[in-house]
């Protein structure tokens, strides 16, 4: 009786911890995965920023292209901690690693590696995409409720800006974290001004940083083409400066860079936006990402409806190039900054 006893709790055990794995019950015999339950896909963002957009855009490609055995994909915003709670959260993730993705940027790794201990290393780097860069808009609100928009200043002319910031009269910019924050230390340097002349305001997302811009807040709003284009096309943004070597085209092509306006260098910090995943993804379930994401990178959609739109570059790159990419740029980024 008693052996019968320890066979079944021993049964009992094994059963358990088969159900309790890591999220790679889905690998086949030949060792392929294929999903066969909801995905979700954690972005660090506020609806509507540039992360979104671009988590949303794929995950619905992905969905109506059929790559994912037609399962759901949920994206959900999680911006606790400027996101760090989300991104630790993927990178401690154990249950259910195999479906579950996040959207990892530079603008993403940037302050994780400055302020918390997870390291690129903490996660499976799945693809790069693309790679984006900013501009500097304004709304010409005549309600702004700025020091430089009271003295009457024309926030449609950032050359008339920086002489003013020169000369005593406070300039605030808006954007969210990361590649923003890293951008506008770029322009101030090349300025030559301080924080105390012209300011930076962070927030969640770039969508809430354009809502602060259109509320009279903010003179000017760091963004991407993908959240601000909407607002330029009904009129509200208008694009003051392309924070790149060469102009933008399109309806941001009015646009100058930095050395148009002035005796300066121009100034850009291109942005890698790319997918990552719990370190505990099974090898199947990261072959089987990184092939989807390759698929997504040739539909003429992701081309059509994403890249041509927000004047992105295509750059896919697969998990074993992303990830070599990635820590290089992470081991330059540190390096630069003295982080150890």
């Amino acid at each position: 009786m008693k052996k019968l006893m320890a066979l079944s709790l021993a049964m009992l055990m094994t059963l358990s911890l088969a159900a309790c794995g890591s999220g790679s019950s889905d690998v086949s015999e030949d060792g392929t995965f294929t999903p066969t339950k909801t995905i979700t896909w954690t972005c660090t963002s506020s609806a509507g920023g540039g992360s979104d957009i671009f988590s949303r855009k794929i995950s619905e490609i992905m969905t109506n292209e059929d790559m994912v055995n037609g399962q759901t994909i949920v994206v959900s915003n999680e911006t606790d901690g400027a996101g760090e709670v989300g991104r630790n959260k993927i990178a401690t993730m154990k249950n259910d690693a195999d479906y579950n993705l996040l959207t990892f940027n530079s603008g993403d790794l940037m302050p994780m590696v400055t302020n918390t201990a997870n390291r690129s290393s903490n996660f499976r780097i799945l693809a790069i995409m693309a790679v984006d860069k900013q501009l500097l808009f304004s709304c010409g609100s005549t309600t702004g409720k700025t020091d430089y928009a009271k003295a009457g200043g024309d926030l449609t002319d950032f050359a008339a800006a920086i002489e003013a910031a020169k000369n005593g009269t406070y300039v605030v910019i808006g954007g969210s974290k990361g590649d923003d924050i890293a951008t506008y230390d770029a322009l101030l340097e090349e300025l030559g001004l301080t924080e105390d002349q012209m300011g930076y305001i962070t927030y969640d997302s770039t969508g809430d940083a354009i809502t602060a811009a259109l509320g009279g807040n903010l003179d000017f709003v760091i963004s991407k083409p993908a959240s601000a284009s909407q607002y330029v096309e009904s009129g509200d943004l208008t694009p003051v400066l392309a924070l790149s070597t060469e102009r933008f085209t399109g309806n941001l092509a009015d646009a100058p860079t930095l050395s148009e306006i002035g005796d300066y260098e121009d100034v850009e910090v291109p942005v890698w936006r790319g997918v990552a995943a719990p370190a505990a993804m099974s090898d199947a379930a990261v072959e089987f990402w990184t092939e989807a994401l390759r698929k997504v990178s040739e539909t003429q959609a992701w081309n059509d409806e994403y890249l041509v739109p927000n004047q992105l570059i295509s750059q896919y790159m697969n998990s074993t190039d992303a990830t070599a990419y990635v820590s290089e740029y992470e081991a330059d980024y540190m390096a630069t900054n003295g982080l150890s």
